[in-house]
């Protein structure tokens, strides 16, 4: 990976045009669609690809969203 600088960046303030900071979901869903079958959780003996994280993250938010947990609720 390179370190340097790229030239026409030197100076540039952030925007909106050219730059989006990540939220947590957001960087889940960029990271699974660059990086669909790289490492990204390892807990013991068993290992997850982006892809798998996002399915499984789906399947975690379409099982609370069945039991009617949404947005602003807590969950323990």
């Amino acid at each position: 990976m390179s370190t340097s600088t790229n030239p026409y960046e030197i100076g540039l303030e952030k925007n909106a045009a050219n730059y989006v900071p990540l939220t947590p979901i957001g960087f889940l869903l960029r990271s699974a669609a660059v990086y669909p079958n790289r490492l990204a959780v390892v807990h013991g003996e068993r290992r997850y690809s982006w892809r798998d994280a996002l399915e499984r993250c789906r399947r975690l938010a379409s099982a609370l969203a069945a039991r009617g947990i949404g947005r602003g609720d807590t969950v323990a």
